[in-house]
């Protein structure tokens, strides 16, 4: 079933997410669900609050992004079969250069700015099967799996800009809080009248 995702403003994107364990209730038609979201609206990873839901899940299929004409062939290989859920994760290590991307959210529709993240990352976590994994990423995947991380810490990619950058976006985030945005998919907004919603 496809969910509405939480736009920008709404408290639920800002609280620390809470750990789950395997008999988490409804725990397969909730991921199944945020597939289903993230596919609707043309997304590579959604987190568990931006359907309303803080805990520390996310999904993420980089898939599209193998096709990019600036990616790397490393990262080519790599994108074309990253489709992982992943619950409970914990970034255990960044290292790497810094480097910029632009980055935009499903909670925060018409906005992309160049973010800076670092290049690598070691990640912990447990897949759908609750089998534990860990993985070291670099480049795009570690990106990607950064931005969601960011969800689950109550963090969003708009936190991270300069001070200048976040003047200038500002207006617009309001607008995304009261429904004054065009998404071609299903929103809940957190000030919008009850009529928009």
């Amino acid at each position: 079933m496809i969910l509405p995702v939480i736009a920008y403003g709404s408290p639920v994107l800002r609280k620390m997410g809470v750990e789950i364990s395997k008999d988490y209730p409804n725990l397969d038609e909730l991921i199944d669900n945020m597939w289903e979201t993230m596919y609707g609206a043309y997304g590579v990873g959604i987190a568990a609050p931006q359907v309303g839901v803080a805990i520390r899940l996310f999904v993420i299929d980089a898939s599209p992004f193998a096709d990019s004409e600036d990616v790397s062939e490393a990262d080519e290989k790599v994108l074309k079969d990253f489709k992982r859920t992943f619950i409970n994760a914990k970034i255990i290590a960044e290292t790497g250069e810094e480097w910029a991307f632009n980055e935009g959210c499903l909670s925060i529709p018409d906005v992309r700015e160049d973010v800076f993240r670092k290049k690598t990352i070691t990640i912990e976590y447990f897949d759908e099967n609750w089998k534990k994994q860990t993985e070291t990423l670099t480049g795009l995947p570690a990106r990607i799996v950064q931005h969601e991380y960011d969800h689950i810490q109550g963090i969003l990619f708009t936190d991270l800009l300069s001070p200048l950058k976040k003047r200038l976006i500002k207006g617009k985030l309001a607008n995304i809080s009261k429904g004054k945005v065009n998404a071609d998919y299903r929103m809940r907004f957190p000030q919008a009248s009850k009529r928009r919603k």
